[in-house]
């Protein structure tokens, strides 16, 4: 059969509820066993108990050093190479939080120790400890972390937004560091960074903030590009679109014609989105086509939170799990201060 585009079919269901469009089930419980949940802990590299690899702790994207997952078991010998990766620890944290999960089993501090041995002298970010390409999107990875375990010790964020503040182009957008192109994929990552440290009308002026939302703005054809002279890709109605939801502008843009050229690019026999019209679909293009679609509160889609990448039904939970937290460390401290007196 062919497959056409029925928002309708994507609503959620009671019970095991689903998020529409983010491959993802809630599972209405914290700290849930569920397998998916388990598969994510496993990619997290343990700490040792002298803390002697506490600089290279987060989340290993796959099994790719021969560690099998099996949840029953703790992990074997680590090897000389085993670390976490700034995107995976991401990712991981992202996930667990959409499966419903409370992260108490995950080693915050190990994280935390892991993110700061990946920060540069110029602020911005490695995705290893052995060095790697260090850029504006590392910088998103890293405030993304640090926002949802409610802490941000992991980075200096003095020299990220240094860093973000110097990766301003001469035509407004922002780059992937200083001194070149901007892209609307780094001035997602930039401002993103920027709303999720709480910092960003602190960092740029309302002059350069109107500058950049007229660089953003000017990025619509139909749909989106990342840059002047580009053609238009499915992928950018996110990361462009959510550029200006922050900016508060998303409004001002032409819902139809981004719509429109969204589900061009839909596989009508296969199904999911491509970056262009007759092209392959594929997971990521799938991905933010939904979400580019969920910005324009397309019916049947979950809302997206545009600075965290996550439906807002997930970013309510983190904000309720943040409380709960702090709720915690406040009793905690009252029970400390009680007993010494």
């Amino acid at each position: 059969s062919v497959a056409v585009w029925r928002p309708q079919r994507m609503s959620g269901r009671r019970g095991a509820e689903r998020e529409s469009g983010w491959i993802s089930y809630e599972t209405g419980t914290c700290g849930s066993s569920s397998a998916a949940s388990r598969f994510c802990l496993s990619a997290t590299l343990r700490s040792r108990p002298a803390g002697s690899n506490l600089n290279r702790c987060g989340f290993r994207g796959s099994s790719y050093l021969g560690i099998p997952f099996n949840p029953s078991k703790n992990p074997g010998t680590a090897h000389p190479y085993d670390s976490g990766h700034i995107a995976m620890t991401y990712t991981g944290l992202s996930c667990l939080v959409i499966l419903g999960d409370d992260l108490s089993r995950v080693n915050k501090e190990a994280c935390l120790a892991g993110l700061r041995a990946l920060q540069l002298e110029d602020g911005s970010f490695c995705a290893v400890p052995e060095g790697s390409e260090n850029d504006m999107r590392f910088v998103y990875c890293a405030s993304c972390i640090c926002y949802m375990l409610n802490n941000w010790s992991g980075m200096d964020m003095k020299k990220a937004i240094n860093y973000i503040r110097r990766s301003m182009s001469y035509d407004n957008g922002l780059a992937q560091g200083a001194g070149l192109e901007s892209h609307g994929g780094s001035t997602f990552c930039g401002i993103a960074s920027l709303c999720l440290m709480g910092k960003l009308e602190e960092v740029f002026s309302e002059k350069e903030l109107n500058r950049i939302k007229r660089w953003c703005i000017m990025r619509q054809q139909n749909g989106y590009h990342g840059r002047p002279n580009k053609p238009v890709d499915t992928c950018y109605s996110f990361w462009v679109g959510a550029t200006l939801k922050l900016l508060k502008i998303f409004q001002y843009t032409n819902f139809e014609k981004n719509r429109n050229y969204i589900l061009s690019t839909q596989d009508r026999l296969v199904g999911g989105f491509a970056k262009w019209p007759d092209s392959h679909p594929d997971a990521l293009h799938a991905y933010f086509g939904i979400c580019g679609l969920s910005l324009m509160e397309e019916s049947g889609i979950c809302k997206v939170h545009p600075a965290l990448n996550v439906s807002t039904r997930t970013s309510e939970r983190l904000r309720d799990l943040h409380q709960s937290w702090k709720t915690k460390d406040s009793k905690q401290c009252s029970e400390n201060v009680h007993i010494s007196t």
